[in-house]
């Protein structure tokens, strides 16, 4: 934008956010780690010819280093005044596995889900704030496009047909948030200078038992790491 006066010539640039740091940190698990849990795909030979080797549920995964895959990370009470993302988060179904097994995406944000199997699928959503949804996916149909109106916890999204088959979806009202990876490792970038309660969320503890830690976020990066530790027997 600009303005002349008395014969200069001044711009004028308008901020929408005048300091805006990352968020980085690694997700640890401490404790001893469950039993790996082989999943049996016999009940549908399209699947089990899918894979030469043993397959594990996707439910807990963390490494010899501790390092905690699938914690969705995400900050509570931040402003946000931009648009959904064009671009569309892929759910896909490959080896009768969902991928990636948590996702998080934001309201109005198209989520399109995949059939990359040479077999029937049966999507089955259980959100509360938004609509539930349930649709076959004969091999013939490799996509299917869902989008939510309302922010939400983390839900599942199942096979009705092959009952191994899950994963989780978050709906945010806005960006800031990341889903670890194999290495525990996550960055949330460009959040608005302020403080903040970061919440960490794994199925397994569930919502009861997410973990949360408070930060300050300003021009620069800022680390914060996480922790779970094993439930005490009782």
């Amino acid at each position: 934008m600009q303005k002349c006066f008395n014969g200069l010539v001044i711009i004028g640039v308008m901020f929408t956010t005048l300091f805006a740091g990352d968020l980085i940190g690694t997700v640890k698990y401490e404790g001893k780690a469950p039993k790996k849990k082989t999943l049996r795909m016999d009940s549908d030979p399209v699947c089990s010819s899918a894979h030469q080797n043993a397959v594990y549920s996707q439910s807990f995964i963390v490494d010899e280093n501790g390092n905690f895959a699938n914690v969705i990370v995400s900050i509570k009470s931040v402003s946000n005044d931009t648009d959904a993302p064009s671009e569309p988060v892929i759910l896909d179904q490959r080896g009768c596995m969902y991928s990636p097994h948590v996702i998080g995406v934001q309201v109005g944000q198209k989520v399109n889900i995949l059939n990359n199997d040479p077999t029937m699928h049966n999507v089955h959503g259980m959100p509360k704030a938004n609509p539930e949804f349930n649709f076959g996916m004969p091999k013939t149909v490799k996509e299917k496009s869902i989008t939510f109106k309302k922010a939400e916890d983390p839900f599942v999204v199942k096979c009705d047909v092959h009952p191994w088959m899950k994963s989780y979806v978050q709906v945010f009202d806005h960006p800031y948030f990341a889903v670890t990876g194999t290495d525990g490792k996550f960055t949330i970038n460009n959040v608005p200078s302020g403080e903040y309660e970061v919440v960490a969320w794994h199925e397994k503890f569930g919502s009861k038992r997410v973990m949360t830690q408070n930060v300050t976020i300003s021009d620069g990066s800022q680390t914060l790491d996480f922790t779970f530790t094993r439930p005490k027997k009782k």
